[in-house]
């Protein structure tokens, strides 16, 4: 007989089913014992007639064969009435060092983290990283269809995008090598391939000496580079309309899981936009917060968000026209103010989510602002070589996929949208 998921029992009222799954809850009534059956569809609810389960306990792993009928008592409407259970995997445990089959888990963070798997088991928490698939697949979708290329860059480099600071060295063979920081010069480099327009879904990793809430040193990086751009606009132009591609399918694919939390999204619209200069000078005059340069920190963020939902009623803000000082190497200067980079910045909810920008295709400039930078040019070579050959105009963006995961379902830290999250701490589970 052939497996049945929960999900698929209302669609096979009257007829005989095998499911399989983890015992979620037992309720025992004497002569019946109510279990509900968990798997990854969902819940159900299955009825056992006669006294006493011992070999059933929270968690075990069970396989249930019976006839599904309709139960206006039932939670989905249907139930399985049994007439086999058979254990596929005892448990062994005293007590569960956290819930699974409640709502909110109470255990604190390191507890959930430290029982990762078991912690995964909560509805709740299972449904974090359905959404995250589902933004993964928006992003594929939005930019296959518009003539993207899909890449896989190495995450084992010989130089890192920003130079040696805050990256991993590894060990390889005779040389010492790093984990890649981004994957920004290969999605350049396959731009001047004639493939124009990429994306990567892939692992980013950062030694940043952090641990806050909206840090890791691993995490998902959504990554696009384009070529033939007019300026940084047509890169912030093609996000604004990917997020409300995402926002108009995530609700269709997600709406279980974003009830639970209790959000509703809405479509963001035309993002609105100010420069850096623009947004420290209303800091300074809103909040009374100083930042000088291009500065602008966590707080400010917050500061941002607060007064743009307030005015605009957008989540959103594209912050733009960074300062040299802050991109110096590879953000194209402005060319009426070359104090000032065509790049940006996105906030979501108070939170950097994106950093992107148009990109120097000039070898000559580029090659002047290593040595401008301290960079030695030679030790890039595999990467400045590149723009010897024609390098059409270009530039890209990041989205970290766990911030943007953590900002959609208000998650307190964004660990929780990690699945075994890598902070200076913790490097196990």
């Amino acid at each position: 007989m052939e497996r049945t998921l929960a999900k698929e029992a209302r669609q096979k009222t009257g007829r005989r089913v095998r499911l399989c799954g983890w015992v979620h809850r037992l309720r025992d009534l004497g002569n019946l014992t109510f279990l509900m059956l968990r798997d990854r569809s969902g819940l159900i609810q299955v009825v056992l007639e006669g006294k006493d389960h011992p070999e059933l306990r929270q968690e075990t792993v069970v396989q249930v064969e019976g006839k599904v009928v309709a139960s206006d008592k039932a939670p989905d409407g249907v139930e399985i009435q049994a007439a086999k259970v058979e254990v596929l995997s005892a448990v062994e445990y005293d007590y569960l060092p956290l819930a699974v089959n409640s709502g909110v888990i109470k255990e604190g963070l390191d507890t959930i983290l430290n029982h990762r798997v078991l912690s995964l088991r909560n509805p709740l928490v299972h449904g974090i990283f359905l959404v995250q698939q589902e933004i993964v697949r928006a992003f594929r979708e939005f930019f296959r269809n518009r003539g993207f290329t899909e890449i896989h860059t190495p995450k084992i480099v010989a130089e890192g995008a920003e130079g040696g600071a805050e990256m991993f060295p590894v060990k390889y063979f005779k040389r010492r090598a790093y984990l890649a920081q981004s994957p920004q010069f290969y999605k350049q480099m396959m731009v001047a391939a004639g493939y124009e327009r990429v994306f990567e879904v892939g692992h980013a990793y950062r030694a940043e000496l952090h641990n806050t809430k909206r840090h890791l040193n691993e995490y998902i990086s959504l990554d696009v580079e384009m070529g033939f751009i007019q300026d940084e606009h047509d890169l912030m132009a093609i996000e604004n309309e990917f997020l409300r591609y995402l926002f108009t399918v995530l609700p269709e694919r997600c709406g279980e899981e974003f009830a639970k939390y209790g959000v509703e999204l809405t479509d963001p619209g035309a993002i609105p936009e100010l420069t850096v200069g623009e947004a420290q000078a209303l800091l300074k005059k809103e909040y009374g917060k100083s930042l000088a340069g291009g500065n602008i920190d966590a707080e400010a963020e917050k500061l941002l968000g607060r007064y743009i939902k307030a005015k605009t009623g957008s989540d959103f803000l594209f912050l733009t026209a960074f300062p040299v000082a802050k991109r110096p190497v590879y953000a194209m200067p402005m060319a009426d103010e070359p104090a000032l980079t065509k790049s940006f910045d996105l906030l979501y909810k108070g939170l950097e989510i994106t950093t992107g920008g148009q990109r120097i295709h000039s070898h000559r400039m580029l090659y002047e602002k290593m040595v401008a930078f301290g960079l030695n040019p030679e030790d890039f070579g595999f990467y400045l070589d590149t723009f010897k050959y024609g390098v059409p105009p270009h530039g890209g963006f990041a989205i970290g996929c766990e911030r943007l995961t953590m900002q959609l379902l208000n998650l307190a830290n964004i660990r929780e949208a990690s699945l075994f999250p890598r902070d200076m701490e913790r490097v196990t589970p």
